[in-house]
C-alpha cells in the first residue's frame, strides 16, 4: 500500500538520476537499484500519453505524477481518480485443499469468506511470526476450491516461495496471473463515474458490498473482475482485466471524467487514510500485534497457521515484561514534517519512532504513523533536527470518506 512518505532516495527517471525527496506508493515499495531491464505495465503507453512523470518503482516504470501530485491527491478526495496497480501480483489458487492450505498460510481465517467474491484481508508471517507481506484474498467458486490473492509487488519473490513452500503439504495449483492488467478507480464520484463509462456495470457496481469482487465474464468478457476495495480511504473499486484491453479501457475512464493520479498521491491518500505501507509500518521483523493488525489475526480457535505460536510468545513476553508497542498517528501543529526515522519520545522518557511520515494535502499539517511504547499519552515529543518537538498522539486514521477524524 502506498504513502506520501517523504524519502531520500536515488530514483531514476526515463534518463536521468537524481537524489531528492520522494513519495513512496503504499503496496510493496522498495526502489529498484539494480541495472535489470524495468518491466512495464500494459497502461504504459497511457501515462506517456497523458504526461505521467515515469520513475523507477520496485523495478516498475511507473508514473509518480501527471504534473501534479497535490492535485491528483484532491481530485480523489472529491471527485474521482486512477491508479494503474498493475504491478501488484496476483495468483490464483485451485484444488480441494485450497483452502486448507490458505487456513495454515494466512493469519487471518479464510473461513470468514461466506459467499462468493468476498475478500480478506491478512497478514502471511514468516515462522517467527514477522510479516512477510500483507494481501487480501478473495472466495471464487462455491466448493471452496478456488481463491484469488493479491499481494505486494516488492514481495513478489518470498511470497510465491512461501506459497510454494506451504503446499507440498496440499493438494492445490498455484497459477501466477502476470497477463493481468489492474486499475484502481477511487474517489467519492468513482462509482458513479464508473457507471456512465460502463453502463452495463451499473447494477454490478450498485450492488457490490465494501471488500467484495465480482466476475464480470458474463457480461464484460472473460478475465474481467471488479472488487470494492482500494488504498485511499475513500470509496471506489480495484478493477482486474486482460492486458490487451487495458489501453481502451484507461482512455475510456479518462474521457469520463476520472483524472489519473500517481504514486505520490496514492502514498499521501493512504497515509491520511492510516494504512500500512509494507517496509515501513511492518516487515518481516515486525509481527501484526505491533504494527496495528491484531484484528486480522483469527486466533480464537487453535487453527495452526504459520507462526502463530511465535508470534503469540513474543507478543506475552511482551506484555509481561512492560514492553508492548501501539501504532499510533502524530499530528505535528507546528511547521515542519515529520519523517520516517525520527524518535518519538514519551513523557515517561521511553522512546519509539515514526514509520510513515509527511505533509498532508487535506489536512495542510504534517502527520506521521508511528510505533510508540503503550500508552495513555495524548502527547509526546519529536526529535525535528535535533530540536524537541510536540506532537498529539491520535488514534488512526487522519482522514476517512473525505472527513478528518479526529478533533
Amino acid at each position: 500500500m502506498f504513502g506520501f512518505s517523504v524519502l531520500s532516495h536515488a530514483i531514476k527517471t526515463s534518463n536521468q538520476t537524481s537524489n531528492r525527496y520522494l513519495i513512496l506508493p503504499t503496496q510493496g515499495f522498495a526502489m529498484s537499484a539494480t541495472d535489470k531491464p524495468l518491466n512495464r505495465t500494459p497502461f504504459y503507453q497511457s501515462h506517456i500519453d497523458s504526461n505521467g512523470k515515469i520513475v523507477d518503482f520496485s523495478g516498475w516504470q511507473l508514473p509518480i505524477h501527471y504534473g501534479s501530485q497535490i492535485q491528483e491527491h484532491d481530485v480523489v478526495r472529491t471527485d474521482a481518480g486512477m491508479f494503474d496497480v498493475s504491478h501488484m501480483v496476483v495468483t490464483d489458487i485451485a484444488g480441494k485443499d485450497a483452502k486448507a492450505w490458505l487456513q495454515k498460510l494466512l493469519a487471518n481465517d479464510v473461513a470468514k469468506l461466506k459467499f462468493v467474491g468476498k475478500a480478506l484481508y491478512s497478514a502471511m508471517l514468516n515462522e517467527n511470526g514477522g510479516v512477510i507481506d500483507d494481501l487480501i484474498v478473495y472466495r471464487m467458486n462455491d466448493a471452496e476450491t478456488e481463491y484469488r490473492i493479491v499481494s505486494n509487488a516488492a514481495t513478489r519473490d518470498k511470497d510465491l516461495a512461501q506459497f510454494d513452500k506451504i503446499a507440498k503439504d496440499f493438494a492445490v495449483t498455484i497459477t501466477e496471473r502476470p497477463e493481468l492488467a489492474m486499475l484502481a478507480v477511487q474517489g467519492p464520484n468513482a462509482l458513479q463515474k464508473l457507471s456512465q463509462a460502463k453502463p452495463n456495470w451499473a447494477d454490478s457496481l450498485t450492488t457490490l458490498k465494501p471488500f467484495v469482487g465480482k466476475d464480470l465474464t458474463d457480461i464484460e468478457g472473460a478475465d474481467w473482475f471488479v472488487a470494492r476495495t482500494g488504498y485511499t480511504g475513500e470509496d471506489g473499486v480495484e478493477v482486474i482485466l486482460p492486458q490487451a484491453e487495458a489501453s481502451a479501457f484507461f482512455t475510456l475512464l479518462k474521457d469520463h471524467g476520472i483524472a489519473p493520479a500517481g504514486l505520490g498521491a496514492r502514498d499521501t491518500l493512504r497515509l491520511e487514510a492510516g494504512m500500512n505501507l509494507y517496509g515501513h509500518e511492518m516487515d518481516e521483523s515486525i509481527n501484526p500485534y505491533e504494527c496495528g493488525m491484531a484484528w486480522t489475526l483469527a486466533v480464537k480457535d487453535d487453527r495452526d497457521f504459520v507462526g502463530r505460536e511465535a508470534m503469540q510468545a513474543k507478543q506475552d513476553q511482551a506484555i509481561a515484561e512492560g514492553n508492548d508497542v501501539m501504532q499510533v498517528g502524530l499530528v505535528l501543529e507546528s511547521r515542519g514534517v515529520l519523517r520516517e526515522g525520527m524518535t518519538v519520545t514519551l513523557d515517561n522518557g521511553k522512546t519509539g519512532v515514526i514509520t510513515s511520515g509527511t505533509f498532508s494535502p487535506s489536512l495542510k499539517q504534517s502527520i506521521a504513523i508511528a510505533r510508540i511504547p503503550k500508552t495513555t499519552d495524548t502527547a509526546a515529543t519529536v526529535d525535528l533536527r535535533g530540536t524537541p518537538t510536540p506532537v498529539r498522539i491520535i488514534s488512526l486514521p487522519f482522514v476517512r470518506n473525505g472527513n478528518k477524524q479526529f478533533n
